[in-house]
């Protein structure tokens, strides 16, 4: 499969949008992060609470140093600093590192450099990257996370009992104890385990995603940090590194900041994992593809895969969940497909997948006036046993006879199925996006029904 996900593996047939959680994939992260100015703005109790206790659990850091237990201090918190379980980020692995002892010693010398934090503790425990270099979008991510790890466990365990997603015997390296404010060592637990590595996945409220921090050094840096003369007296551009450094002996600046930031709170919301373009850009798309020649003239293909790539994948959201775009080369030949997982959140789908074995639905996008014998093998050949063995051409006009009776010859032979969706489809599929009247995936069904009906009984 492309971008397996550990219901696929589980075979768990669930849509991003009717879960509260970020479907964790196999092999590599979910490119979010948890954001903890999200739990403080939040109207839940429960959020704020957790806020609260991820803030005290830092600020102990610093009662810590205090009192000459400095070395603990820092051993927590680069124990804290990267969380694999969560598997949230950039990562190809989700396997990550944690900062050194260097960086550690720079987190913990903040609480007595800066006289509010020695006096009061942090009130937002992200501001430690506008003093500490290496200390980004991953690191706020991964120690919330670590500090909140008995939460994640309660409600991992809750929406896999709720979902049916299999839970197992395995070891957490390590869990913070709250109650105690230290981490314990190689606690047992039952949760959903990688398939092949047999780690521990904790899930993570999507309610507290964002692809970056609300509290963000670089738009700090470019729209908030001072490059005057009064503020800045040798008046040259700061680089990052000469930021922390007047960062820490200007902490008034950062202050001002966070209380803006705080007073505009009602503009910080999560990101979803997917987000459909609104009615009008979907117009727009399709009326731009109406104006494409067919072929390769002037780059038209590239911008009808384009086209097409984004629009599809708003059209059929929520039935249909977008796994990923990839090219691929047959015979010479620059082949791009879309790829969903199939959740069977459709009775359409569902009927795929039953006949089909279809877990995940390939689409190939052909910007030619007619499919040829050479496409129709092309994208039979890519239907296996891996997605299946039901396709569809995304191209601008009906098969003619002679490409339908192949297209029926190869389903009474091997039985897979390869329908066309059109431009007076995809058309069709807008307009009920406009309307919300029904959704657009009915459009696809009607075109599966007709296939059926060509094939002999």
């Amino acid at each position: 499969m492309i971008r397996p996900r550990l219901i696929d593996y589980h075979n768990v047939a669930i849509t991003q949008t009717e879960v509260d959680f970020a479907i964790p994939f196999i092999d590599e992260d979910i490119p979010l992060y948890v954001d903890p100015f999200l739990m403080w703005k939040s109207p839940s109790q429960q959020d704020k609470a957790l806020h609260l206790s991820i803030v005290n659990s830092f600020n102990n850091l610093g009662w810590l140093a205090q009192e000459k237990k400095r070395d603990e201090a820092i051993s927590q918190i680069i124990e804290a600093s990267e969380c694999n379980e969560v598997g949230l980020g950039h990562s190809a692995k989700r396997r990550g590192k944690r900062i050194g002892r260097a960086t550690a010693i720079e987190i913990i010398d903040l609480f007595e450099q800066i006289p509010r934090y020695s006096k009061r503790g942090f009130t937002h425990f992200e501001e430690i990257q506008f003093f500490t270099d290496g200390i980004s979008s991953d690191r706020v991510s991964d120690i919330a996370c670590n500090f909140l790890k008995s939460f994640l466990i309660d409600f991992t365990i809750e929406q896999c009992e709720k979902w049916g997603i299999p839970l197992e015997d395995c070891i957490l390296p390590t869990l913070y104890d709250n109650s105690n404010y230290r981490f314990v060592a190689d606690v047992k637990v039952k949760l959903p385990v990688h398939p092949t590595a047999k780690t521990p996945i904790l899930f993570v409220p999507k309610r507290w995603l964002r692809k970056g921090p609300w509290l963000n050094l670089e738009e700090y840096f470019k729209d908030y940090c001072p490059q005057d003369e009064n503020a800045n007296p040798d008046c040259e551009p700061l680089n990052r590194v000469q930021l922390l450094t007047f960062n820490r002996n200007n902490y008034g600046m950062i202050e001002t900041y966070v209380e803006e930031k705080e007073r505009r709170a009602e503009d910080c919301k999560n990101d979803p994992l997917f987000h459909q373009i609104p009615v009008i850009s979907a117009k727009r798309k399709f009326s731009l593809i109406k104006t494409l020649p067919t072929g390769k003239d002037k780059n038209a293909d590239r911008k009808y895969e384009e086209a097409v790539g984004q629009l599809v994948c708003s059209l059929f959201y929520p039935h249909l969940d977008f796994a990923d775009e990839q090219s691929r080369t047959e015979s010479g030949v620059h082949i791009r497909d879309i790829i969903f997982y199939n959740n069977r959140s459709h009775p359409l789908l569902k009927d795929i997948y039953d006949t089909y074995d279809s877990k995940q639905i390939v689409m190939e996008m052909k910007n030619v006036k007619t499919i040829e014998r050479d496409h129709i093998n092309q994208l039979n050949r890519y239907l296996d046993n891996d997605y299946g063995r039901f396709g569809v051409f995304l191209t601008r006009h009906e098969l003619v006879s002679s490409m339908k009776k192949n297209v029926v010859d190869l389903w009474s032979g091997k039985r897979r199925a390869i329908i066309t969706l059109t431009d007076q489809d995809l058309e069709q599929m807008v307009e009920l996006f406009d309307s919300k009247q029904r959704p657009p995936i009915d459009v696809l069904k009607m075109k599966y029904i007709q296939f059926q009906r060509s094939c002999p009984s």
